[in-house]
């Protein structure tokens, strides 16, 4: 499906963002380690998602739909062996945090995944569980991966990465592996599995950096999965750079470990306000006002790169839009996800017009900069690519083509919709 986009006058309104996905993969993933029955609500409907979900059935667990929006996974028997191979779909999380819950059962499996998926390297996760006694069959670390059931072990592991899938992956593995699994990181990565194992049960302890966990049995518990931040961002960073706008976006989650959009753009004298702050499963949670402003420029590196990873094509569009020069630099790992996200968002914002150039490891981009627009764009099959062309497209001179933009389905398949409801021509 390819779509055209068109300058506008503002955005207005209020919407309510579609369910985080990282809650909600973990929230069907650890649900089919209770034993018991968990209720979701409020969960996403992302391809990514529902790969997790399937999956999940593969292993024995019966899913119930209550309504449109809520269902009960019944996990009271353990987890068996699968009748054909696991189809991972496009999602790393899907693949990377089944890995460890997976890597320590009694029976053997395969993962794969689709030809962007496929790509992806997996060696940051085999490595260490093979440490703590897993076993694979890989080809140089890629998809289709073999999974052979085995007596895992604790280990204390030091990764040279901050990534939430690693950390995940290893957790869940420590769950089924005897004595202590510790994992430390360099900056803190999103922390999602630390609350959710907490809230579930888990004997796990957070000192800074470092994680530990035991073995342990979780306890079956209702999930209401909040709105998802890394969707919130695209609305966000439109409301920010097309003049006149001002948004509400409720109910959205704002963990310290996931907010770390909010907090540039704040740096970079974005007008947004966190109203209705409260907490629901060990999630901070809140509705967000967003006004047109007037941007600054600002470097972007370090500890806080972890907290927004996934919003960076956004935000180098919010960067064109900024007086001044804007620093993005310690991103190595967008060259990673599901295409090379350096490369690709610096060759497609200079269509536009924009003024970025591609570093090793992020972007230098000079604003503030008006995008001409009248031109194609390809979002090189990425969901973040897709909807970070769809908010550049809004304040281009001359329409735009956006080629392939069914691949905002992974995540966000409510995006246009959402989108139309407060745009204003």
């Amino acid at each position: 499906m390819d779509i055209t986009v068109k300058k506008i006058n503002a955005l207005k309104g209020s919407i309510e963002i579609p369910a985080d996905k990282s809650l909600t993969h973990r929230a069907f993933m650890f649900s089919s380690l209770t034993k018991g029955k968990c209720k979701i609500s409020n969960y996403s409907k992302g391809a990514d998602c529902l790969s997790t979900l399937e999956i999940i059935k593969q292993l024995g667990c019966t899913v119930n739909y209550i309504n449109e929006k809520e269902l009960i996974i019944d996990a009271s028997k353990a987890l068996t062996e699968p009748s054909m191979p696991l189809n991972c779909g496009n999602s790393g999380t899907t693949t990377r945090l089944m890995a460890g819950i997976l890597a320590g059962q009694p029976f053997d499996c395969k993962l794969f995944g689709d030809e962007s998926l496929s790509k992806r390297p997996m060696k940051r996760v085999i490595a260490p569980l093979e440490l703590m006694g897993a076993k694979f069959i890989h080809n140089d670390f890629k998809l289709p991966i073999e999974i052979q059931g085995s007596q895992l072990h604790g280990i204390d592991y030091n990764s040279q990465l901050a990534s939430a899938q690693v950390k995940s992956c290893i957790l869940l593995a420590g769950l089924n592996a005897e004595g202590t699994t510790t994992y430390t990181e360099p900056y803190k990565s999103r922390n999602h599995t630390e609350l959710m194992l907490e809230y579930m049960g888990a004997n796990i302890t957070t000192e800074g950096n470092k994680v530990s966990v035991q073995k342990s049995q979780l306890k079956p518990v209702d999930f209401k999965i909040c709105g998802d931040i890394s969707s919130a961002a695209f609305f966000i960073v439109a409301a920010l750079i097309v003049p006149d706008s001002d948004i509400i976006i409720k109910n959205v989650g704002i963990n310290k470990t996931r907010r770390g959009i909010i907090d540039i753009l704040q740096k970079m004298n974005g007008d947004i306000t966190l109203l209705n702050k409260r907490t629901i499963a060990n999630e901070e949670i809140a509705d967000i006002r967003v006004k047109y402003s007037n941007l600054k420029a600002t470097t972007i590196q370090g500890s806080i790169i972890p907290a927004l990873i996934d919003e960076i094509p956004v935000l180098t569009v919010a960067a064109t839009q900024a007086d001044g020069t804007t620093i993005i630099k310690d991103a190595t790992d967008l060259r990673n996800k599901e295409a090379d996200r350096i490369t690709s968002v610096a060759t497609e914002l200079k269509k536009l017009g924009a003024n970025i150039e591609e570093q090793p490891d992020g972007f230098i981009i000079q604003g503030k900069t008006e995008l001409s627009g009248n031109c194609e764009i390809e979002c090189y099959h990425d969901h973040r690519i897709a909807m970070s062309s769809f908010v550049a497209g809004l304040i281009c001179k001359k329409p735009i083509k956006i080629n392939q933009f069914q691949w905002v389905n992974i995540s966000f398949p409510e995006f246009l919709n959402l989108m139309n409801n407060i745009i204003s021509y």
